[in-house]
């Protein structure tokens, strides 16, 4: 069985600067490490390989320095990594993020046929939740979101339980598929010595738009059919007042016209 994990380099605090020009995160220079939602996707990834055999490859798109979520993933398990790094993808939105991934997993599926594609159900730095139900319709492959539980897998297909709105379903899902995955499936496993060590000695496979046979029209900031309006981080104001009164009854008319005042009532 051949899966492959989506994952991403994302920030470690919610600190982060916004560049005012564009409204995106200023990343060079913040402190990053793996989307924590990536991590249960890259953990369901090897867990499923431990109980089945075969590969777990890991790709990502992002700048050099995104090289380190790709180690970090061999150290918890992966076999083969993959990095997308180009100026082509620069500033990139969802829907175009989500097309790169496609044309590197197509590489991947042309070097190595892939069963299953497993994202994060969303990334700390947006929320969006689009990458994995995107990647899946560039690639025309079913996909399933908000997966809480891999109930069996077989040589055709793999059954899934996921949350809804109105509680969960469960769904047998044809190879090849995506599928984006909760906090709930798992817990993601203390990396090993053994790990750490094969991460240092690791081969990052590393690709270029071209690389991948891209289409550059669909690619990077100028070619987004989103854009950031504004972006701004808000700003924390503290008010508090202190009622005094002689007893709990005028302590308590007091407050009812401090909240008058203020219109909260």
């Amino acid at each position: 069985m051949h899966i492959v994990a989506c994952v991403k380099q994302t920030p470690k605090s919610d600190n982060v600067k916004i560049d005012p020009a564009t409204g995106c995160l200023i990343r060079s220079g913040a402190a990053s490490a793996m989307n924590p939602f990536d991590e249960y996707a890259l953990e369901e990834a090897v867990m499923l390989k431990e109980q089945l055999g075969g590969t777990v490859s890991v790709i990502t798109m992002g700048p050099p320095q995104a090289e380190a979520v790709l180690r970090d993933s061999i150290a918890r398990g992966a076999d083969k990594v993959y990095q997308l790094g180009d100026m082509a993808f620069a500033g990139s939105d969802t829907w175009s993020t989500s097309y790169a991934l496609s044309k590197g997993i197509e590489k991947i599926n042309s070097l190595c046929p892939v069963d299953l594609v497993i994202c994060g159900k969303q990334t700390n730095d947006s929320d969006t939740g689009h990458i994995g139900p995107q990647v899946s319709a560039w690639m025309k492959w079913p996909n399933a979101a908000f997966v809480k539980k891999v109930v069996s897998v077989n040589e055709k297909s793999i059954t899934v339980e996921r949350l809804t709105e109105d509680g969960g379903e469960t769904l047998e899902i044809p190879f090849p598929c995506v599928i984006s995955v909760v906090k709930d499936i798992n817990s993601p496993r203390v990396r090993s010595v053994k790990g750490r060590m094969a991460a240092k000695r690791a081969e990052v496979t590393k690709w270029t738009a071209d690389d991948v046979a891209a289409d550059k029209t669909k690619l990077g900031m100028k070619n987004c059919p989103t854009r950031v309006v504004k972006s701004f981080v808000p700003k924390r104001e503290v008010c508090a007042a202190c009622v005094e009164g002689a007893n709990a009854k005028e302590r308590g008319a007091k407050l009812v016209d401090i909240l008058k005042e203020n219109k909260y009532i």
